[in-house]
């Protein structure tokens, strides 16, 4: 019998849609799809859906604009699996520090994360990390990234990145069918991440 091909939706208003559907690719997964998705029709067909990075203000208007806002946060609360890289995590958590005036997120992280807490794109950086579930640390690229200030008793911190003067804080976590990360996996040739996110957390 035909082993059923699982859909991996990237939602394609911002962000480095490509470089997240190139690392899905690159995986040996057995079955696994990745391709754009912007509309309703396009969200409801995929199994699990990967958020990537820009700016959470603009994707959460442009998700509306699409009308596809509340079906997003209505499938995550339903349990299906999600990704968010960056501006991603943001719109997975349940609570924003230095949020814009009209912000709204997808939610269901109980995390609560900080805007552009490393700097502008200026302060962009890259650091090795080490992650649980990751047997070698992996090469972090953070763009006017958030952290996490607080995470909920059901979260499990994955990893985290200490700055001087700013002490330390988690940039990667998962609760149950979400996984976030404040830096981009999808801009390395590592797709450790994303091999988490489908052999990990989808099927958690």
């Amino acid at each position: 019998m035909r082993k059923a091909i699982f859909k991996v939706g990237v939602l394609a208003l911002q962000g480095d849609v490509r470089e997240h559907i190139a690392a899905i690719e690159q995986i040996e997964h057995g079955g696994a799809v990745a391709f754009a998705v912007r509309r309703p029709e396009e969200i409801l067909s995929v199994d699990a859906l990967i958020i990537p990075g820009g700016e959470s203000t603009t994707i959460a208007h442009l998700a509306h604009t699409f009308e596809v806002f509340d079906l997003i946060k209505e499938r995550i609360k339903s349990g299906m699996p999600a990704y968010g890289s960056c501006a991603g995590m943001i719109l997975l958590a349940d609570r924003v520090l230095d949020a814009a005036a009209d912000q709204t997120t997808f939610g269901g992280l109980d995390i609560t994360v900080r805007r552009n807490a490393f700097g502008r794109q200026v302060d962009s950086f890259e650091v090795d990390i080490e992650l649980l579930g990751l047997h070698e640390s992996m090469r972090a690229v953070f763009i006017r990234a958030p952290w996490v200030e607080e995470v909920g008793a059901k979260v499990e911190v994955l990893g985290s990145v200490s700055m001087t003067g700013a002490g330390t804080h988690a940039v990667a976590v998962r609760q149950g069918h979400l996984l976030a990360t404040s830096f981009h996996p999808e801009l390395t040739s590592d797709n450790r991440i994303h091999r988490y996110f489908l052999d990990v957390v989808c099927k958690g």
